[in-house]
This record gives C-alpha cells, sequence and structure tokens, in this order.
C-alpha cells in the first residue's frame, strides 16, 4: 500500500523537480476545473459536485495509490454507467454506489486482482470505449442545439427519436455559443500555446454570450448559473457554492423523489450491479492510464496498490459530495507532459480547484451549458477514437472484429455491462475454439521421433497443446481406437501443458477402454504436478497396469518389459 508515496518520499527532491510537480499541479489543475464540471453535469447532478470529486480524488488517491503520476477525478467513462443510476436513484444512490465500487475496488487490490484486469481482450476495450464516446456525444445535442426536451429516459433509439422530434424547438443562440465554443476547441491546437484549449473555449463561449445578452435584444442563453442552484441558510443561490465541500452521509442525500434515500440491504442489493459496474470499469481505466504513464515517465506501477487507492478514494469521496472517480487518461497526460513525476502535482491541482471554488465560483456561473456540451462533445470524439476503431476495423482477425463491434453496439443499444461481458463471452468461447484447433494428437510415426525404439506391439500418440474441456475430447477421441495388434499405448505428453478435470475425465475413459482391450499404458513425458492431479484422480486401470515415463527411451523399455511374459 502507498507505494507510489513511498516512492516520491524516500529520494530527496531537488528544488527544481518540486517546482516542476508544482507548475505541473497548477497546468492539470485548470484543465480539470471545467472538465470536472462538465462530467458532473453529463452525469446529472449539479456541478460542485463533479469539483469536490477532483479534489478528494486528486488527493485521497494520488497519496494511496500505486501510480506516481496518475490524476484521478470524474472521468467521461462513467458518464454511461452512473447518469441511470441519478434517474432511478437520485444523488444519494449515485453516492452509495460509488462507495460501494470503492469497497469492491478495496477488495480487488487487497486479494491482487491488479494482473488479472489485463486479460480483458484489446478489442473489448476499444469497443465500449468508441460506444461511451458515442452515448456522450448524443446526450449533448440537447443543451448543443438548446432543444426543449423534457423527457431524455429510455433506451438510446428512444433518446434519438426525442432528439429527431424536438428539432423544430432549435435555439439558434444556444447552437452559435456551442459552435463558437466547438470551433475554438478544434482550432486552438494549431496555435501550440500551453494554454489549454478548452480554458480558452469556455472563456471565449461565456464572453461571447454575455456581450450577445447585454447588446442584443432578445439574446440569451442557459448558463451555469440559471440552470443549477443551491441553499445557503435556507437562501437559494445561483451556480455552485464558494465553499469547502462538508462531510455528508451518503444515504442522508435524496433520492430521485428528493427524499433522504436512506441506507438498508435492498437499497445494498439493487446497487450491487451498479456498483460492480463502477469498480470493474475504474479498474480497467486505472491500470490502462497507468500503462500508458509508466510508458511516458518511465516509472512503474504496481496495480494492486493502485486499485488499493481507487478503492479507498471511492469510499472517501461519497461522505463529501463526490461522485464515483478514477485515473483520467487525459489530465495523466497533461500532468507528465507538464514535469510532474510525484504525487505532490495531483494533490497540487486537487488545492489549484479548491482555492478556484472559494475566489471565483460566481464567476462559474457565467458558464453556457453550451460551451459545457461543447467541451464535452470534443471529450467523447478524443474518447470514441474514431482514427483507432477504424484502423482496427481493417487490420484485426475477423473474430477480433465482430467482438469489436458487439461490444461497440451494444455500449450505446443497451449499456456497458452487457457489452463487456458478452465481449469478454464471445472471446473466450473464440480463444477455446482456437486452441482446440491447435491441440491434436497424432501418431509419432508421422514425425522425426524416434518410433524405431518401439515394436510394432506399441503404438505411440502425441499429444500437444492443453489438454481441458474444450480440447480433451477432440484431442484423445483418436486414442481409443486401438489396433488389435497393439499390447501398449504410449502417450507423449511432454507438450501438454494443462489438465483439467475434464481431461482427467476424458483419461479415465481411455483407460477404461485400453483396459477392456487388455492395452497397457505409458504416460511420457507429463509435469509432476500433472501426475499428482492423476494420481488425486485415482486413474488406474483393473487388469493392465499405467506407467509413466520421463523419456521415450524410458517409455520404450516400460513397453517392452509390460509386454514381457
Amino acid at each position: 500500500m502507498f507505494s507510489a508515496l513511498k516512492q516520491a518520499i524516500k529520494p530527496r527532491r531537488s528544488a527544481h523537480e518540486l517546482q516542476a510537480n508544482v507548475l505541473a499541479g497548477l497546468t492539470v489543475g485548470i484543465i480539470a476545473l471545467p472538465l470536472s464540471m462538465a462530467l458532473a453535469i453529463a452525469t446529472g447532478v449539479p456541478p460542485q459536485h463533479g469539483l469536490y470529486t477532483a479534489i478528494l480524488a486528486g488527493i485521497v488517491i494520488a497519496l494511496s495509490g500505486g501510480s506516481s503520476v496518475n490524476v484521478s477525478g470524474p472521468t467521461a467513462a462513467f458518464v454511461v454507467i452512473l447518469l441511470p443510476i441519478v434517474h432511478q436513484f437520485g444523488l444519494g444512490g449515485l453516492l452509495v454506489s460509488g462507495m460501494l465500487a470503492g469497497f469492491i475496488l478495496l477488495a480487488m487490490g487487497l486479494l491482487r486482482l491488479g494482473k488479472f484486469i489485463e486479460l480483458i481482450p484489446y478489442p473489448v476495450t476499444v469497443g465500449f470505449t468508441a460506444g461511451i464516446g458515442v452515448v456522450i456525444g448524443f446526450l449533448q445535442i440537447k443543451d448543443f442545439l438548446g432543444l426543449d426536451i423534457t423527457q431524455n429516459n429510455g433506451h438510446f433509439i428512444q433518446k434519438v427519436g426525442s432528439i429527431f422530434s424536438a428539432l423544430p424547438s432549435l435555439r439558434w443562440q444556444e447552437a452559435l455559443i456551442a459552435s463558437v465554443t466547438l470551433g475554438v476547441l478544434l482550432l486552438w491546437p494549431k496555435a501550440k500555446s500551453r494554454i489549454p484549449g478548452h480554458l480558452v473555449a469556455l472563456l471565449a463561449g461565456a464572453c461571447l454570450a454575455w456581450l450577445l445578452t447585454r447588446h442584443l435584444p432578445g439574446f440569451s442563453v442557459a448558463t451555469i448559473g440559471s440552470r443549477f442552484h443551491y441553499l445557503v441558510d435556507g437562501v437559494q443561490a445561483a451556480g455552485i457554492p464558494s465553499a469547502l465541500p462538508a462531510f455528508t452521509l451518503p444515504w442522508q442525500l435524496p433520492d430521485a423523489q428528493g427524499r433522504p434515500i436512506g441506507m438498508s440491504f435492498d437499497l445494498i442489493r439493487q446497487l450491487a450491479a451498479p456498483a460492480l459496474t463502477i469498480a470493474i470499469l475504474g479498474a480497467l481505466e486505472s491500470l490502462l492510464c497507468a500503462v500508458v504513464a509508466d510508458g511516458m515517465s518511465g516509472a512503474k506501477h504496481d496495480s494492486d496498490d493502485e486499485l488499493i487507492g481507487q478503492g479507498l478514494g471511492n469510499i472517501v469521496v461519497p461522505f463529501f459530495g463526490g461522485i464515483p472517480a478514477t485515473a483520467a487518461l487525459a489530465r495523466t497526460a497533461a500532468n507528465i507532459r507538464a514535469g510532474g513525476s510525484t504525487p505532490l502535482a495531483s494533490v497540487v491541482h486537487a488545492l489549484f480547484i479548491v482555492v478556484a471554488m472559494l475566489l471565483i465560483a460566481d464567476l462559474l456561473a457565467y458558464i453556457p451549458m453550451a460551451s459545457m456540451a461543447a467541451l464535452l462533445v470534443m471529450v467523447a470524439w478524443n474518447m470514441s477514437d474514431a482514427k483507432l476503431f477504424m484502423q482496427t476495423l481493417k487490420t484485426a482477425p475477423r473474430d477480433d472484429v465482430a467482438i469489436l463491434l458487439s461490444c461497440f453496439g451494444l455500449t450505446v443499444l443497451f449499456d456497458m455491462t452487457l457489452a463487456v461481458g458478452v465481449g469478454l463471452g464471445m472471446a473466450a468461447i473464440l480463444f477455446i475454439r482456437k486452441s482446440i484447433d491447435l491441440t491434436e494428437s497424432r501418431p509419432v510415426h508421422d514425425h522425426a521421433t524416434p518410433h524405431h525404439l518401439f515394436d510394432r506391439n506399441a503404438a505411440v500418440y502425441e499429444i500437444n497443446g492443453p489438454l481441458f474441456f474444450g480440447t480433451a475430447q477432440k484431442a484423445l477421441r483418436s486414442i481409443t481406437r486401438v489396433d488389435p495388434e497393439v499390447r501398449t499405448m504410449v502417450l507423449d505428453m511432454s507438450e501438454v501443458s494443462m489438465l483439467d478435470m475434464s481431461a482427467i475425465a476424458a483419461m479415465q475413459a481411455i483407460v477404461k477402454t485400453l483396459d477392456a482391450a487388455r492395452v497397457s499404458l505409458v504416460i511420457n513425458g507429463l509435469a509432476p504436478r500433472m501426475i499428482h492431479k492423476l494420481n488425486n484422480a485415482q486413474l488406474r486401470s483393473g487388469h493392465v497396469p499405467i506407467r509413466f515415463s520421463g523419456s521415450l527411451a524410458e517409455a520404450a523399455q516400460l513397453a517392452k518389459d509390460l509386454q514381457a511374459p
């Protein structure tokens, strides 16, 4: 635990390195400030909850995790998971599910499951990531165009239908501000400035909206201040509060009907599946981010410690109004490029957001919702990575393409949980099919193995590959067809790397067949651990013996001995 922090404080840091981490933290803070608000809005909660997440997660996870450069907070990947939770269970349900996900992540780290996350196939990751990007992009059309959509729930097809039905209500004012913001986002990288493009874009959108509202009669756009409100001493105020997040029990926050959601076994049962989804996605994104960060920084993360850190962060964050968090790839990359090398950079980024909330909360209320929608459209486009998606379609094998398209389609049309489940199932089935094709048994005399060691009363078969439920029957089927002249069967299993219960059962069937034909059995080259498995399974014959050998020469001698009268 706390491996990143230990690594950071163990060597003596120079003043230059400390300065670099502080500046990197400030750079990431500038990026995270509007993004955190935008992602909270996309999730269906007031923007300050995104800021609370960035503050608490940025500190707790950085100090307790396994990567020294990861920057954690709200991410776009969570939007499609969290939005339905908010619709069904409200803010309280969202925070409770985040807390439960934290405990799951903590357990995954303590059980050292970090390496297993890496087993998720590449097409599955690309497919659901691109699907999430498409869903997020579509969700922003309402605010991008200022459409009058009162009900935006339901599945993807229903949402698309609602958007098309509402197109006559398009407001040119919102579309103008959104288009200007998006235009700046697209063009700013060409300026090669170190100032983050989305900060400039939001500033341009906000300034343009303010000027047109003051000087153009009838011009108005929705802003953070007009859309969101909070209570101060029982008085409603616009925008976001200029105060630090306060400690609150998550189950005391409101459900979808505005009542305290409470804590009960039934609620935990209902939120268990969403919490598990949040945990799995959080684990995937944080570890993927850590791997990319290692490649950029030359550092080395501890995957299990990173899961522990993510778990602790997501347990703490809900008690201060924060939504689920994980490592953010874009913010982490910006951190590394800006010179960040220790958890100090992430802590500074969190403190920057604290200062911004205390000093400029009133100014943040002027940001147009259309500009936030444009920012999220850009985030969705970057997340979908259309270039990588198309390249994978063109170059990947057909099986991987099928998995990719299935995960993409299911994520868009249904949800990510189903997509990942189906994708993993398809990948497992295709892997088993490939293993079946690779695993085979064949007579030794067809190959270079010295068959002359054996006489005509011995049949020698070679088995290649793992023997498990998918391959055992196919590989061992031909062995049961015994020539009447054969008195000893030799199975060369030196290339067998795996032996499960299905294979053991198939071996027992072979033994019965050979026993009925009065044919003895010699098993050659099998690893000791697998011999132990066969002995534990009580693999034995009623009339003829079973022997084990370490080489074909030894097997040949055993075959001759067994045939001797």
